[in-house]
């Protein structure tokens, strides 16, 4: 099995040098890339030392959807394309075979994403996030499952996941045009067509952000776009509001325990994520 690592880029920082450190420390062979939106901070140059190939793209043509499709193009033939963003650090050496290894073990798996631990910097809300979202136990799921995970059943992750080039293709590969959320857009197309998901607990990346209520509100935006956009997702998979009530009372609960002022903070970032999604979804 041939695999290929692809990471969009833009001013990717001082955290940048450690990931590539550690990537460079894998104990899965990979071709390697970087999609560069003109960083102008020594990404590129700091890529290029550690021997990555390097795709530099006009800023402003930057798309979720498009950018990972040019990059796949650029990159193949491949059996498994990687995919992470530049924010992320790996848990250890065996991240990147831990997230792969299903495609060897299950031949219906199209995509495979990992677990992702909260940074140390991150507020209680933000590990509480991630602990909901990425449990310690993995997961195989199918069309089927969706009468029982609705909209959740197609959740995945563009910061950590690997996708069987097969499957990514007989899919159209990448959408080109949504303004984010392409990681469950390829995943619903994937399950539709009768391939499998796979959540891999014990591949394992840091990766979490501590938001403010204005970050959250321009995300939720895009999100309620993506939604409207693609309304075939919705009304193939349900909706996610109803398991979006719950988590956000069980994370008041959970903070309450914590540190109760923390609730405040919490209770303006979620009004701030319905009202974006809302306005999103009217846009």
């Amino acid at each position: 099995m041939t695999c290929g690592l692809i990471i969009p880029t833009l001013n990717a920082g001082g955290q940048f040098q450690k990931l590539l450190e550690q990537i460079a420390a894998q104990t899965l062979p990979t071709k390697k890339l970087i999609v560069d939106s003109e960083s102008a901070d020594g990404t590129v140059e700091l890529a290029k030392k550690f021997g990555l190939e390097v795709l530099i793209i006009p800023r402003k043509t930057f798309n979720h959807g498009a950018t990972r499709q040019l990059a796949l193009e650029k990159i193949l033939p491949l059996d498994v394309i990687i995919f992470l963003t530049q924010d992320v650090l790996l848990k250890d050496d065996d991240s990147l075979a831990r997230l792969v290894k299903i495609f060897d073990e299950d031949k219906s798996v199209g995509m495979s994403y990992g677990r992702q631990l909260p940074h140390d910097n991150a507020t209680n809300e933000a590990a509480i996030l991630r602990a909901f979202n990425y449990p310690p136990e993995s997961q195989l799921r199918s069309f089927d499952d969706r009468k029982i995970f609705g909209l959740k059943t197609a959740f995945a992750s563009n910061s950590f996941a690997a996708y069987r080039v097969e499957a990514l293709q007989n899919v159209g590969g990448f959408p080109k045009n949504v303004p984010l959320c392409e990681d469950m857009y390829v995943a619903a197309k994937m399950l539709m067509d009768g391939w499998k998901i796979f959540y891999a607990a014990d591949a394992q990346v840091f990766h979490s952000h501590n938001y403010t209520a204005a970050q959250e509100f321009r995300r939720y935006v895009q999100i309620g776009k993506f939604h409207a956009q693609e309304s075939w997702i919705r009304e193939t998979f349900g909706s996610a509001e109803g398991a979006g009530k719950k988590f956000v009372l069980m994370k008041l609960s959970m903070l309450a325990k914590k540190n109760p002022l923390d609730c405040v903070g919490a209770i303006f970032r979620d009004a701030a994520k319905f009202l974006g999604y809302r306005i999103g979804r009217l846009s």
